[in-house]
């Protein structure tokens, strides 16, 4: 499973380095944590990526152009905060040229005509030409989004290979029904693609979600336009070449890069995109689904924010307990939507995990995620950074126990210490807003009703972690936990087949398995009278 191979990596990284190599003690917000010798050099002296950056143009109709305004923007290096690459900005006008183009292409081109089965053989040759340029694809997403090369190398590009594979055998599988009537008809149900989905992704993991959205997507029929974020373009616009390359036709899948207010918006607002799907923050969400809702009303499906709570009993292995909650919350620098925010201790092993789970946070080990062992690198950008770092202050004003972290790590790029607090209350902001970034806070608990009753005081419902040896204290705690996906003694636990996605303002509609599917997909009923039938 994806989380035990992330888990089992990032051991192996740290446990070969010396234990003189982390040191210190904090105790309040500026003061020196532990010195990261190891990785020190590798945050001063970023590591040159050896790739070349190739694709910075939008992707309209087969073709890589520039911008209709002849704009640019920076991405950057989230380890130097230096310019990568200068990137088209598409705005409007170029969602406008995008929609127009997949419009043709779903109304007039091969791609909806064409036989499943061949449908399913270009998604079998891109997931090839995937693997094929795995290492590339890994050093663009490190590059532009910070996160360690090894977990996007060994992890996360082998993942988006499988989902993609996962979706070929799908397109020559999805079928309507024959529906018995009550008279004498002959009924069925077809399953027909929608037409032009819009498609709206993050910068946490932007190859990852560019594949959870194409995949049911194109397996489906539809044709794309598709919005990355504007932090990090560069992996999306290479990957859906290589979708070129394996035979896609000219205006099924279309790529801009552009920001929210100017692309984004256009994109939720067209009137000829049938479909949108995003994934972001749930304040962007609610504004998305606005404005879809005033233009066409085309269906939409949101995946969107989490403070996920992360429960663990009295009568749970504590190590494990501790390594699992760790990996929850700071896998890729906390930036995950359903990270374990929430750590609920039962007051009884309260003490024990929170020592624990501190000397974890102290070995962590961070650096150019282009070095070999590290586990954590730079936020984002500087606008991320700052925002973690006012969630730090806040715990500390409102009277959390800093047990180690709260401070940036080395003079360069968006470096923060591993952070955890304890003594946490539930009205405090660390414990209700999502902090996306590297924060542990824990809160304790005394019982079952206690803790399912605190869990569930949140806006989000995104997942939760459960660790207990009690099978019925985790039947108990499954079923009252308001949330999409509830993980019993693992955590992050992703499969091409099990589906995504949240309760209450976590979002609607899923992602992943088989209900992604019905997201683009329109089911239409065709009623026809049988004369004289043998049978009914």
């Amino acid at each position: 499973m994806a989380a035990r191979r992330i888990s089992s990596l990032f051991s192996r990284s740290f446990t070969s380095l010396s234990a003189k190599s982390f040191t210190g003690k904090s105790s309040g917000v500026g003061r020196a944590t532990c010195r990261y010798s190891t990785a020190a050099l590798s945050i001063e002296e970023p590591i040159a990526p050896a790739v070349e950056v190739n694709h910075t143009q939008l992707l309209i109709n087969g073709q890589f152009v520039d911008a209709a305004s002849g704009k640019t923007f920076p991405t950057l290096d989230p380890r130097s905060g230096e310019v990568i690459a200068h990137i088209a900005e598409g705005d409007a006008e170029d969602i406008n040229r995008a929609v127009s183009a997949a419009r043709k292409a779903f109304d007039e081109g091969p791609w909806p005509k064409m036989p499943a089965y061949e449908r399913s053989k270009i998604l079998w040759r891109f997931a090839d030409l995937l693997e094929k340029h795995n290492d590339v694809l890994a050093t663009l997403e490190a590059w532009d989004s910070g996160k360690p090369y090894e977990q996007a190398a060994q992890i996360e590009v082998p993942m988006i290979i499988r989902l993609i594979r996962y979706y070929a055998g799908w397109a020559d599988k999805i079928h309507g029904l024959t529906v018995p009537s009550d008279g004498q008809y002959h009924v069925q149900t077809l399953h027909e693609p929608i037409g032009v989905a819009g498609q709206i992704i993050p910068w946490n993991f932007p190859l990852l979600m560019f594949a959870w959205k194409i995949g049911p997507a194109l397996a489906c029929g539809n044709s794309v336009v598709l919005k990355t974020a504007e932090q990090t373009p560069l992996s999306a616009l290479y990957a859906a070449r290589l979708l070129h390359e394996a035979g896609l036709p000219p205006g099924v899948l279309n790529v801009i890069s552009g920001f929210g207010p100017t692309a984004g918006a256009a994109l939720a607002s067209h009137m000829e995109v049938d479909k949108l799907a995003f994934t972001g923050s749930t304040a962007t969400g609610q504004a998305v689904l606005g404005l879809s809702a005033k233009s066409n009303l085309k269906r939409v499906t949101l995946e969107l924010g989490g403070k996920s709570p992360f429960i663990i009993c009295e009568d749970a292995d504590v190590d494990h307990a501790v390594e699992q909650a760790h990996f929850a919350l700071f896998f890729n620098q906390g930036q995950c939507c359903c990270a374990g925010s929430r750590t609920f201790v039962h007051e009884r092993v309260y003490d024990e995990f929170v020592e624990k789970a501190k000397a974890r946070a102290m070995k962590r080990v961070v650096g150019d995620p282009f070095k070999g062992g590290i586990e954590q690198g730079p936020q984002i950008d500087s606008e991320q950074f700052e925002k973690i770092m006012r969630y730090i202050r806040s715990g500390v004003d409102s009277g959390a126990t800093l047990e180690t972290g709260g401070d940036r790590l080395g003079k360069k790029g968006f470096y923060i210490q591993p952070t955890v607090f304890s003594d946490v209350k539930d009205d405090m902001l660390i414990a209700q807003d999502e902090i996306f970034g590297p924060v542990q806070t824990i809160l304790k608990f005394k019982d079952l009703g206690d803790v399912v009753k605190r869990a569930n005081n949140s806006q989000y419902g995104l997942a939760a972690g459960v660790f207990t040896q009690n099978i019925d204290t985790a039947n108990t705690l499954t079923r009252a936990l308001r949330v999409g996906t509830v993980w019993v003694n693992c955590y992050d636990i992703f499969d091409a087949a099990i589906p995504f996605g949240g309760y209450k303002m976590s979002g609607q509609g899923r992602e992943k398995g088989i209900y992604s599917l019905q997201n683009y997909l329109q089911v239409k009923a065709v009623v026809t009278p049988l004369k004289n039938p043998s049978w009914l």
